[in-house]
């Protein structure tokens, strides 16, 4: 059999803006349906009706070159009746193109200065906890060395995500750092948009051999092919994440330090976020 015995299945067809042919998919699609925003009418998302594990995740992510969809493990907060976000519509659909117009580096820099600047207005902090970096933004830090290949490294963290139940989520992007910004995640929009945090992915796919695994309301998690093995390489990696999900370092495990977040990341190939 050839490829062009594969077609990409019709349901999944009006999720591409530009059409759809030339894509395939030869796995199976499991019932589903597509879902849209409450910003627009067209399909943002195709979802699964039922969890899936993450052998199944890891199929559509082999397919993602012929396919042009990225899966996702779309985790769950139920409000009553309504699985937020993913049925209630709160969603705000962009294009990948919005995530060109962000530069990592530059994006660190400024959330760095913005949040030194409300901490100098309100004269409260001492900085103690950005230790051994204090005001000062120390930039991105270097890449990792690979422990592992990217994807082989998302196919484990996806089965290591089963006891969580997601959902699959198939999202027409070029990568999983850009299916965040086209479905319309809003998860970190009490402190900045999504686009630029797309951005920041983006530099991770490069320099850590980052990969998009699974989303929920306001919670990501990120498979790691090349963390960081020394201390020194994880509180500079940490300095970003400060920068990327703040809440990280602010609200996780006590003690709320820089250095003793960068604790967790030495070695460790998956990286969480969770946004208040």
């Amino acid at each position: 059999m050839t490829d062009s015995d594969f077609p990409l299945p019709e349901a999944l067809a009006p999720l591409f803006r530009g059409g759809a042919a030339g894509r395939r998919l030869d796995v199976p699609l499991p019932d589903g349906r597509l879902m849209t925003a409450d910003s627009s009418p067209a399909p943002v998302f195709w979802m699964s009706n039922q969890p899936i594990d993450g052998a199944t995740w890891a199929a559509f992510r082999a397919r993602h070159p012929q396919s042009g969809l990225w899966p996702l493990l779309l985790l769950h907060d139920l409000d009553g009746a309504t699985d937020r976000p993913w049925e209630s519509g709160e969603l705000t659909p962009e294009s990948a193109a919005e995530i060109d117009a962000y530069d990592a580096a530059d994006h660190m820099a400024d959330e760095w200065a913005e949040w030194v600047e409300e901490e100098d207005d309100e004269g409260t902090d001492d900085f103690e906890d950005l230790e051994p970096f204090g005001p000062e933004c120390p930039g991105l830090a270097p890449p990792g060395e690979p422990s592992a290949d990217p994807g082989e490294a998302a196919d484990w963290y996806a089965k290591q995500l089963d006891g969580q139940h997601g959902h699959l989520g198939l999202v027409a992007a070029d990568r999983g750092a850009d299916a965040l910004t086209v479905m319309g995640w809003t998860g970190p929009c009490n402190h900045q948009e999504t686009p630029p945090l797309s951005a920041m992915l983006r530099s991770w796919e490069s320099r850590f051999g980052a990969r998009v695994v699974a989303v929920g309301f306001d919670t990501l998690y990120v498979s790691v092919a090349a963390p960081p093995t020394t201390m020194e390489h994880a509180l500079h990696v940490a300095a970003e994440h400060f920068t990327f999900c703040p809440d990280n370092i602010q609200q996780g495990h006590s003690p709320y330090t820089l250095r003793a977040y960068a604790e967790r990341l030495v070695g460790v190939n998956s990286w969480a976020f969770w946004w208040d």
